[in-house]
């Protein structure tokens, strides 16, 4: 209370307003999105559009005043267009993208339901505030293990292949010609499949100790036919079987794990001699202040709701948390067993790294 008593720069407080005001209309534009995404709004409009409330409350079976103010809310936002004088709404190609392009690396619907699975679960987080306890990632809501799947997928699909297989020392032409490869916490199994398809020759191991998720990853690899070149198995990163791997691979869930040394220490006794541990992470830098940036402040508001509490759930609790930066990410990996740690490849949203013992 005692900052009250100093004296208030009106243009510092005024700035500070404009940027709160800006944000809570970004959460409104988000929930926005996130429904408009579920009923179907952004995709019809995309198809039929130019169009009037009353014709896409009309495609799509909804009602119309309702439409009509969502419409409103998505074109204050500049979500959508609108023009006044036929008062139809429609879409440009960015937006369509943007908004109703599944599988698009630049669509935004896996993030924005990823989102609302925080605003779910924020009763249970709040929790472990006072508690110190953590949050086992199979005790969210569902929302999240769907968006995180839709939000990662198209940017895995993008550039896994085309771009961070090849950064690594000489792993593609393993896996062309045959090697065997982990995928620890695979999740939903995107990261695994997207590989097993481009290298037909080599097998893929795919572990996570979510149940739920891997009988979605064992379902997603039969939609995708690499059901012969696929193994999912329900085990923890520090338990998951077998040895000689050419390849191990972790996708933005290392920071999660509760004891990432040790998981990591695992993965360094799995490979076989000149072995390759490829670990992505979300981008960052080694200090709060190299972070304090749109993109930081997304990073860390997860870390806070999902990767924190679901590492602080596990033995040892590391929580290295989703910002954890190479240098300190490289220290956990040293700690493992691997000598030579490279950052092979980044993206505006992730690093990857290449590990060898």
């Amino acid at each position: 209370m005692a900052n009250q008593s100093q004296e208030i720069d009106q243009k510092k407080l005024d700035e500070l307003q404009e940027k709160v005001v800006t944000d809570v209309a970004g959460a409104m534009g988000l929930i926005m999105a996130y429904m408009g995404d579920r009923l179907n709004l952004y995709s019809a409009l995309a198809e039929i559009g130019p169009a009037t409330s009353a014709a896409l409350a009309k495609s799509t079976g909804l009602a119309e005043r309702y439409v009509h103010e969502w419409l409103s809310a998505n074109a204050a936002g500049g979500y959508i267009e609108h023009d006044a004088a036929s008062a139809k709404f429609s879409m440009t190609p960015e937006q369509v993208v943007t908004f109703a392009s599944e599988g698009h690396p630049n669509c935004m619907q896996g993030f924005f339901q990823a989102v609302v699975s925080t605003y779910i679960d924020e009763p249970k987080v709040t929790e472990v505030f006072r508690s110190g306890k953590g949050l086992p990632w199979s005790d969210h809501n569902g929302c999240l293990f769907c968006g995180t799947e839709r939000f990662f997928r198209p940017m895995y699909a993008a550039s896994l292949v085309d771009a961070w297989i090849p950064a690594l020392d000489g792993v593609r032409d393993k896996l062309a010609s045959g090697a065997k490869v982990a995928d620890i916490g695979c999740g939903h199994g995107s990261s695994t499949i997207i590989m097993a398809k481009a290298f037909p020759k080599s097998s893929f191991y795919g572990f996570d100790f979510h149940e739920p998720s891997i009988e979605h990853a064992r379902s997603r690899a039969k939609d995708a036919g690499v059901e012969s070149n696929t193994l999912f198995e329900v085990v923890t990163a520090k338990e998951f079987p077998g040895s000689g791997y050419d390849l191990v691979t972790i996708f933005d869930a290392l920071h999660d794990m509760g004891d990432p040394v040790g998981a990591a220490a695992h993965v360094c006794n799995s490979l076989a001699a000149g072995g390759t541990f490829m670990v992505v992470e979300p981008l960052a830098g080694d200090t709060l202040d190299e972070n304090r940036h749109p993109l930081g402040q997304i990073y860390y508001s997860f870390s806070t709701m999902i990767c924190t509490p679901a590492s602080k759930a596990q033995e040892v609790g590391l929580a290295l948390g989703a910002q954890a930066g190479q240098k300190r990410l490289t220290e956990v990996l040293n700690k493992a067993g691997f000598t030579k740690v490279r950052r092979a490849a980044e993206t505006p949203t992730n690093m990857v790294l290449e590990a060898r013992a």
